[in-house]
């Protein structure tokens, strides 16, 4: 395991993650085009959950193609890639079992943003995270948690409508995990550490 997240720290494969995901956060966006149309301005930021989290990981990415380290940025890319990487793979299963059956854009759903939850973690020793970068990233983290689920910001998903209040309290929780999460792989003391070659 060790020599595949070794491996990750190559100058082609950044860059070809950094083509990938720089695409998918184009298209993440326009995914949202309906809802960001009806939604009013001052909520425009907090609305696009996953292509925002992917948008954190596309300037971490080019960061290690300087050799640099954005530590605020890590934090944020890593809290809500696993965050919402999750939650959307949840999300499509819970459609599953209301619907028992997945279109081919939902199973898309479910593999590109459990991949996203998974490259967050694997670059986890790469990060040069300081709680204080923490920190921040967990404000903004709970605090769009709080306008997703009070102020209804949260993504359409209208066959789950009738489980908002248990998606957000799932969503919640799913919050202060990867905020665990992230304090143990990229905080905490006597972490494992590599350098991008």
């Amino acid at each position: 395991m060790r020599w595949i997240v070794q491996a990750l720290g190559q100058r082609w494969v950044l860059f070809s993650l950094l083509v990938i995901n720089t695409l998918g956060t184009i298209y993440g966006y326009y995914w949202y085009r309906g809802q960001l149309y009806a939604t009013p301005p001052k909520f425009l930021i907090f609305v696009p959950d996953s292509p925002t989290a992917s948008l954190f990981f596309v300037f971490v990415l080019v960061a290690f193609l300087l050799k640099k380290n954005w530590g605020l940025i890590e934090a944020l890319a890593i809290v809500t890639l696993f965050k919402y990487g999750i939650w959307a793979v949840v999300m499509n299963i819970l459609v599953y079992f209301e619907l028992g059956s997945l279109d081919f854009a939902s199973l898309m759903l479910i593999f590109s943003h459990g991949a996203m939850a998974l490259q967050g973690l694997l670059f986890a020793p790469f990060y040069r995270i300081k709680w204080y970068h923490l920190a921040i990233a967990s404000v903004w983290t709970l605090h769009n948690d709080v306008i997703d689920y009070v102020f209804g910001m949260l993504p359409w998903y209208h066959v789950l409508n009738e489980y908002v209040q248990q998606i957000g309290y799932f969503t919640f929780w799913l919050s202060i995990a990867s905020i665990g999460i992230t304090y143990v792989l990229c905080v905490k003391k006597d972490r494992f550490v590599l350098s991008i070659t």
